[in-house]
């Protein structure tokens, strides 16, 4: 039953408004962030999207098995190395989203729940 989920994680959706002409080096950049979390058993998603109408626009869909792991993600020396080279193309930090995740499609799987 991989859509059934029993416990609540903690999701975030976010956007980024990197300056004209710079997403594309920007992305690659938030990208290391996901394979810096790759052993990090506490993150259940991370992914990074654009539109294509949208020359500037990036979100970062997370979804974590608590606030308190996410919020602690953020602090490692290769992370804050990741955000410090992210920022300059970054323009504006657009609409952000805290979500209470019941459960999905994988998320089950994800969470190692059986």
């Amino acid at each position: 039953m991989g859509a059934i989920c029993l416990n609540t994680y903690y999701g975030f959706i976010g956007q980024f408004m990197a300056h004209p002409g710079q997403r594309d080096q920007l992305v690659p950049i938030l990208l290391e962030a996901a394979d810096a979390l790759q052993d990090n058993p506490d993150c259940l998603l991370y992914t990074i999207s654009t539109r294509g109408e949208d020359p500037v626009g990036i979100w970062s869909t997370e979804i974590w098995t608590s606030k308190e792991s996410h919020d602690a993600s953020l602090k490692p020396n290769k992370i804050q190395a990741i955000i410090q080279r992210a920022m300059p193309h970054i323009a504006a930090i657009g609409e952000t989203t805290e979500l209470e995740v019941a459960g999905g499609k994988g998320l089950a799987r994800l969470s190692g729940i059986e």
